[in-house]
């Protein structure tokens, strides 16, 4: 008797959008193969309005170049709007790099710094720069530009300056402008992050209460 291959990619609705589920027995180029098919043959029901797509690869890490085609698929169907893409237990770039980035320099009026992950700038971002990265932005200097952090869909994603003076904000899909002036006796390091689809701006001590998750406790225990 012939044996019968469960789904290489199978399709979940959720109240919050459409959950995908890759076989990760299955070579990946099976995988893409089967969700071209998929997003193909989906007449009508891919053309309705945007939706949100969370990607779960399972025990499987890809690489760039397959992430690439993965995203090339998807965006044959505009209303498809990958919010996230998941492995079990690790990282799901198998190339990737992992921690935060830390680049030097001064993005200047037109220039657009674009980064994959968490980005720590040493330098400041002039009126008119813009830097974009798909993980958190950490400024250790003037942010006056334009900062765009998740920009692949990551609301978890934070932008954190030591002088705090955007001309505009952007994590994930939600856009905030920041008042026309800043006042410049302020010099409180600043973070913004995403709450209830709104960006919010608050001092930096303050993460902690915000992501208490993150925080660094003392281990009393230790001897030196």
């Amino acid at each position: 008797m012939k044996k019968v291959l469960k789904p290489g990619v199978t399709i979940k609705g959720t109240k919050d959008g459409l959950l995908f589920l890759f076989d990760d027995s299955r070579p990946f180029s099976e995988i893409l193969n089967e969700l071209k098919h998929k997003l193909d043959s989906g007449g009508p029901i891919w053309d309705g309005p945007d939706t949100r797509v969370w990607i779960k690869l399972g025990q499987r890490q890809i690489t760039q170049q397959e992430e690439a085609e993965m995203r090339k698929l998807f965006s044959l169907r505009k209303n498809l709007i990958i919010t996230s893409i998941e492995a079990d237990g690790m990282p799901y770039l198998a190339d990737g790099h992992t921690g935060i980035c830390m680049l030097t320099g001064t993005v200047r009026s037109g220039q657009v710094l674009e980064h994959r992950g968490d980005l720590l700038l040493m330098g400041d971002v002039n009126p008119g720069g813009c830097v974009r990265t798909t993980g958190s932005l950490y400024v250790l200097g003037a942010l006056r530009g334009l900062a765009h952090a998740g920009s692949e869909g990551d609301e978890t994603a934070i932008i954190a300056a030591a002088q705090f003076r955007p001309t505009q904000l952007r994590i994930a899909d939600t856009i905030s402008r920041p008042p026309d002036e800043w006042d410049e006796s302020d010099v409180e390091m600043k973070f913004a992050y995403l709450v209830n689809h709104q960006i919010a701006v608050d001092k930096i001590h303050h993460f902690s209460l915000i992501r208490p998750d993150k925080e660094w406790k003392e281990n009393r225990m230790r001897r030196w």
